[in-house]
């Protein structure tokens, strides 16, 4: 009887044993797991100085891209996923045709274009945004500038065919392509910083007051013909959506909407130059509107014309820098009579 219940204490202390070293391995187990499982991503995200959205890029140089704007040329590449775009006429009258800017910072859509030539006016505002110029040649004005190292700046007429690509059934000159991977990797070996200095822009919280005399859920832009531009609000999505001539501005390597959290509609005066381009004030201080969260606001812009990085601003009557609802930037220019 004494060999059996000492046989028993045994098997009872054995599986006691046993039973502590599951417990112990199962709490090392998931100790190793917590130990090892990622924060998620929203975590590891900073925001935006250009969007006010969660970005895994914010210290990275932003490209800034030519784009085309004519009817042929869309639906474009990579236009809902810039985090600012700037759009303005370059050419002169009742034919007038405006032409893009694409600032990328924090998407990586999966190609560009189509990809147009540099003009003059938009050169201060990339040096604002402390930006990479990306452009398929340019009006001579703006090719001196950048021939003279006014500004980083990546050419296609230097890199056609390994940089910038054109591609098959689409007419010249509106068949050319880009990524911003070949891009960086070009400005890397021309030896291009790839950190910003570009302070941003202060972006709101909250919701704007609304009344009678400001909503604006649905306003135009007004280019000539085909280039005109509307824009609505979408409530559930707190955005504006934007349209063409008519029809939702598509982006073709996703099929999206481009859509804006803010629009600001900048008001200046234009030189004709050959009567062939037009040669913007985007120096010195006017007028602007700003469009958000369905409300508009009448505010200035102001540009140190001495100072060719200077930012682009934007402040309210009283003096103070205006803040935008969270999303991309549209910058729309329109011409004023002096």
């Amino acid at each position: 009887m004494k060999i059996t219940a000492d046989l028993n204490k045994v098997l009872i202390s054995s599986a006691v044993a046993a039973l502590g070293l599951i417990g112990y391995f199962v709490i090392w187990w998931n100790h190793e797991i917590v130990i090892q499982k990622k924060p998620p991503q929203e975590e590891l995200r900073s925001v935006s100085s250009l969007t006010g959205l969660p970005c895994n890029t914010t210290t990275r140089r932003p490209m800034a891209v030519m784009l085309a704007s004519d009817p042929v040329a869309r639906p474009l590449s990579g236009i809902s996923q810039a985090d600012v775009v700037v759009e303005m006429p370059v050419t002169p009258g009742p034919n007038e045709v405006t032409r893009m800017m694409a600032v990328f910072q924090c998407n990586e859509p999966p190609r560009i274009g189509s990809i147009r030539s540099a003009r003059n006016d938009f050169i201060p505002l990339v040096a604002g945004f402390d930006a990479i110029y990306a452009h398929w040649g340019g009006e001579s004005a703006a090719l001196e500038r950048l021939n003279s190292k006014v500004l980083d700046n990546v050419d296609a007429l230097k890199y056609e065919g390994t940089t910038f690509y054109r591609e098959q059934g689409i007419p010249r000159p509106h068949n050319g392509f880009t990524t911003l991977e070949l891009l960086r990797d070009r400005a890397v070996a021309l030896g291009y910083s790839n950190s910003s200095t570009f302070a941003g822009y202060g972006h709101r919280t909250g919701t704007a007051k609304r009344n009678v005399s400001t909503i604006a859920e649905i306003f135009e832009v007004p280019y000539a013909g085909p280039y005109r531009v509307r824009w609505e609000y979408d409530q559930s999505a707190k955005m504006y959506k934007r349209y063409r001539d008519g029809s939702p501005e598509l982006d073709s390597t996703n099929g999206q909407q481009a859509r804006a959290g803010a629009i600001v509609v900048v008001k200046t005066t234009a030189d004709t130059i050959r009567n062939e381009y037009l040669d913007l004030r985007l120096g010195g201080q006017g007028e602007a509107i700003l469009y958000q969260e369905g409300v508009k606001f009448n505010i200035l812009w102001k540009k140190d014309p001495a100072q060719l990085s200077s930012m682009l601003l934007f402040f309210d009557s009283q003096g103070k820098e205006m803040f935008f609802a969270p999303g991309p930037l549209w910058i729309e220019v329109v011409v004023v009579t002096a």
